[in-house]
């Protein structure tokens, strides 16, 4: 009698939580999304009655309102220091697109249920999620921005304060938010990020899709092991939860059947920063044209088998991420630019629906549309694989002057070890003159961004000032050193306009007065003068233009003197 008492007794208490901590989304039609004041609220009112349960501020918005970061911890230690050893990390982010807010609402019942205990109390990992990344963005409420999408009703904007898109922000930094992040994350340090999101692109039959972080990047050790166990583990219990899914549609204009590539998430993405510190990282895709409760409720379930593998494996998972830091020692090659191997793929059963086309009402041209009427369940194939078009050999170390200080900032945040100089020294370094690179002809997050950067190498010996700093490659953060200061690197700081002033000369000539200056340097120096005769005869656009052959001169004359002139201010140690 006294156990059938108890459980009445427990059952009871469940359902009353339940219904007292229901959400906004909850209590609503199924098509509707909590406000930036309710979250807050209710989180505040899950902490004040669980004391699993915390809701920290641990960040600012570009507008100046606080990020908040809610963390289910089960455990009586809650110092995460001490947690971490023994204990795994999972970490989930929200609402970075807030018009994509499947994720916020999933993330609210998830902490819920971990606190009223409807879902198993996990033995060996924590859980913490920012609530809502792009605060600015989630109070900018509307219900027509997202012209292709079915629902919620209202949701937020995709630019934060500063019309940024914070996905392209993780590695250059430009904004509070993305800074907060980075302070966020090493500070929980996590093995398992998540980064909730909704589709854009092509109309098929999943209601989920997914992003795997890019393995390459990710590391052979880690990559392997997350493509192949992991997450394939997780997509196959999410199956069983009633949800199939397909590797995120990247196509552009075309449909799915075709097949399709693994999307490089490069460190400007969440997940490519994630991957630069050895987390396993998602980005989950709801369909765009689903309900919007079926969408919150795959979202929630990704979730789900995600804590229940993480429980299982957390052992394996920290063992992997530290031996996959073995691959990045002084001396290896390491693959800073990537293109997707055409010839290696794997296939699989494709639920779409027929493309066809049909005369536009607006232009009368032919116009693409899927017919739902017409499912099809068609073999396609999969490019997961990459080869990489460029390599470094990773230093011992790399050498930063105190110049740089905004690189500094940058690393001291990433908690990268770093070493000033105690006093004047002279340092045998491998030094890179940029060769050439090209930019973006319009704006792109506020910069305009270079690609297709080369560099010319050099040896030589430069004498360094008290003060400037040694950085070892020898340390955990290793892969987020090296995208960050090798400037052929897709996301490197170069490419993301940090070293701009180095492409300027300071210094010119007056061509009046060089002209006579020119002259008398050619018939003094017969190397210069064979040397541009010789120019002469092999390029005749050269031959005809005498402007170009007076700057040839001056450029290889001693009155050409900027040593700073494309010159890499960071300097490599073999």
């Amino acid at each position: 009698m006294k156990l059938k008492y108890l459980l009445f007794s427990l059952t009871s208490s469940l359902l009353f939580a339940q219904h007292n901590f229901q959400t906004t989304f909850e209590r609503g039609n199924g098509n509707q999304t909590v406000t930036y004041d309710e979250m807050n609220a209710y989180y505040q009112n899950l902490a004040k009655n669980f004391n699993t349960i915390q809701y920290v501020k641990k960040g600012e918005d570009d507008n100046g309102k606080p990020i908040y970061v809610v963390v289910y911890n089960p455990f009586p230690e809650k110092d995460l220091n001490q947690v971490r050893k023994e204990k795994a990390i999972l970490f989930v982010n929200n609402g970075i697109h807030p018009g994509e807010p499947d994720g916020i609402d999933a993330t609210m019942m998830l902490m819920r249920d971990l606190a009223t205990k409807k879902i198993k109390t996990p033995q060996n990992f924590i859980v913490a999620a920012i609530s809502a990344y792009n605060v600015s963005g989630m109070l900018n409420r509307g219900s027509f921005s997202r012209a292709n999408q079915n629902g919620p009703e209202q949701y937020g904007f995709r630019g934060n304060a500063k019309n940024y898109d914070l996905n392209r922000d993780f590695i250059k930094a430009d904004s509070k938010n993305a800074r907060s992040f980075q302070e966020i994350y090493q500070w929980l340090k996590p093995d398992v990020f998540i980064d909730n999101h909704v589709s854009n692109g092509a109309d098929y039959q999943y209601t989920f899709t997914y992003i795997s972080t890019f393995k390459e990047r990710l590391g052979s050790i880690l990559g392997e092991y997350f493509y192949n166990n992991f997450q394939a583990k997780n997509l196959k219990d999410l199956q069983k939860l009633g949800y199939k899914s397909t590797p995120y549609v990247n196509i552009h204009g075309d449909v799915p059947e075709v097949g399709f590539a693994a999307f490089e998430d490069s460190p400007r993405y969440s997940t490519g920063y994630t991957s630069l510190f050895n987390s396993l990282g998602t980005v989950p895709e709801t369909h765009m044209l689903k309900p919007y409760d079926k969408r919150v409720d795959a979202t929630y379930k990704y979730m789900l088998v995600n804590l229940e593998n993480l429980d299982k494996e957390y052992k394996t998972i920290k063992r992997l991420r530290i031996e996959n830091l073995k691959q990045y020692q002084a001396g290896k090659p390491y693959g800073i630019r990537w293109k997707i191997d055409s010839t290696r793929y794997s296939t699989m059963d494709f639920k779409g629906f027929e493309g066809k086309y049909k005369p536009s009402e607006i232009s009368g041209k032919p116009r693409l549309y899927y017919d739902r009427n017409k499912p099809f369940t068609k073999n396609i194939k999969l490019f997961t694989t990459a080869v990489p078009t460029g390599y470094i050999m990773i230093p011992k170390y790399y050498v930063i002057p105190q110049s740089q200080y905004r690189v500094i900032e940058e690393f001291k945040r990433n908690q990268i070890q770093m070493k000033p100089l105690q006093k004047d020294s002279i340092i045998a370094v491998e030094s890179y003159k940029i060769n050439d690179f090209k930019t973006v002809k319009n704006p792109y997050e506020g910069h305009y961004l270079h690609f297709e950067t080369t560099v010319d190498k050099s040896n030589k010996s430069i004498t360094f000032s008290a003060g400037d700093y040694i950085v070892p490659t020898n340390q955990e953060g290793v892969k987020y050193i090296i995208e960050t200061l090798e400037p052929e690197a897709l996301d490197s700081f170069f490419n993301w306009n940090f070293f701009d002033g180095i492409l300027a000369q300071k210094e010119y000539y007056s061509a009046y007065i060089f002209e006579d200056t020119a002259a008398e340097l050619l018939k003094k120096d017969k190397e210069l003068k064979q040397k541009f005769e010789a120019k002469k005869a092999s390029d005749k656009k050269f031959a005809d233009d005498g402007t170009a052959q007076l700057d040839w001169i001056y450029r290889n004359s001693p009155y050409f003197e900027e040593k700073t002139f494309r010159q890499y201010p960071i300097y490599r140690i073999l």
